[in-house]
């Protein structure tokens, strides 16, 4: 199992010391943090695309392409592209370079995505949400399996017998889907036979289990490669030398951002007492210490069987060194603990 971090690169939504400083500085530390991941052996790396004052990434490729020129191994992908508000051949243009860049290690996460201001910003209708989608997504994987693309929809204007340059150094640029708890979302993915990445933010994750169910079995009747249907999970979390650090150090940014978001959209706020529920074994929080962590995940992988698990610790103002000695406990302590085990659940499995 691949493991991995993603951010939307968080900033001070209000700036006070200014947009340009607030975010020089946290997309600086965002290619220290990507530079780390690199270097203690973390597999993957996503950021987000949000077009918000609270985020700095609007332009994810750009910044995994000043990491790439930092990094020799670990994978870089979007997390995610809002496809639906984007134009299909700028997205394989910019990844493509991207993994040209990277020596053959460029990735898309595509989604709908969390937030809305990308259609007005873009001059999208919100009605076609999911027509946005499902269009683009065609045309995306059109571009990606043929260089030269003759394809027509109702959305955007056709393309006649026209090339798609540059190409990735990939033989076939991995393209995942993103979703939440969409049944419709999941099952479309497995007919596609996409890998499929899944957001567990609230909840017992384990109730998302059957999700990937889902994923699988549409996949299955639509005569898709076994082989091709790679799962993640995408969580929130958090690593510290103890797990009551962790905790403190976690709770007040993210649950500043998780009010915030809350009063958009008219959710109750968050307390310390929900927040214990929540990193307790079956809670939706990965933190802890790095045995802790690595309990959980191991314990997990062994309930969804995913491929790949992406944990989102830098939420909030989550001050630079403390992200930076998380990313290191990932690492160098909760990455040895996970692949250990799961290696020897794949020799016993193989056993029988």
């Amino acid at each position: 199992m691949e493991l991995g971090l993603y951010t939307f690169a968080d900033v001070h939504p209000e700036a006070p010391r200014g947009r340009g400083v607030e975010g020089e500085e946290r997309v600086r530390q965002l290619i220290e943090e990507i530079e780390l991941a690199d270097q203690v052996g973390l597999d993957v790396f996503g950021l987000g695309e949000h077009h918000r004052p609270d985020y700095a990434a609007s332009a994810p490729a750009m910044i995994l392409a000043a990491a790439a020129a930092k990094t020799k191994s670990i994978r870089l992908t979007s997390a995610v592209t809002v496809l639906s508000s984007d134009d299909p051949v700028r997205v394989f243009q910019q990844y493509a370079t991207l993994d040209l860049i990277s020596a053959g290690r460029a990735e898309i996460m595509a989604g709908r995505g969390s937030f809305i201001e990308s259609f007005p910003l873009f001059g999208y209708n919100l009605e076609d949400y999911d027509d946005l989608f499902s269009e683009k997504l065609d045309l995306l994987l059109a571009i990606r399996d043929n260089e030269v693309v003759t394809w027509g929809g109702k959305m955007r204007p056709a393309i006649h017998d026209r090339g798609v340059y540059p190409r990735p150094l990939q033989e076939e640029l991995p393209i995942w889907i993103a979703v939440g708890g969409t049944p419709q979302s999941v099952a479309r993915a497995g007919a596609l036979g996409l890998p499929v990445a899944l957001a567990i933010i609230g909840g017992e994750p384990v109730r998302f289990a059957s999700l990937l169910d889902l994923y699988r079995e549409a996949a299955r009747r639509a005569g898709q490669d076994p082989a091709k249907l790679k799962t993640s999970i995408n969580v929130h979390g958090f690593i510290a030398d103890t797990t009551e650090q962790a905790a403190d150090q976690f709770y007040g940014p993210q649950a500043e951002v998780m009010n915030r978001i809350g009063r958009e959209r008219g959710w109750g706020p968050t307390s310390r007492a929900h927040f214990n529920q929540s990193i307790g074994p079956n809670g939706n929080l990965f933190l802890g210490d790095p045995e802790t962590v690595a309990e959980k995940i191991i314990r997990h992988q062994r309930i969804f069987k995913n491929d790949r698990f992406l944990l989102q610790m830098a939420i909030g103002l989550m001050p630079h060194d403390q992200i930076m000695r998380g990313i290191e406990l990932y690492g160098t302590k909760v990455a040895p603990i996970v692949r250990e085990a799961l290696a020897e659940d794949a020799k016993k499995a193989a056993a029988q």
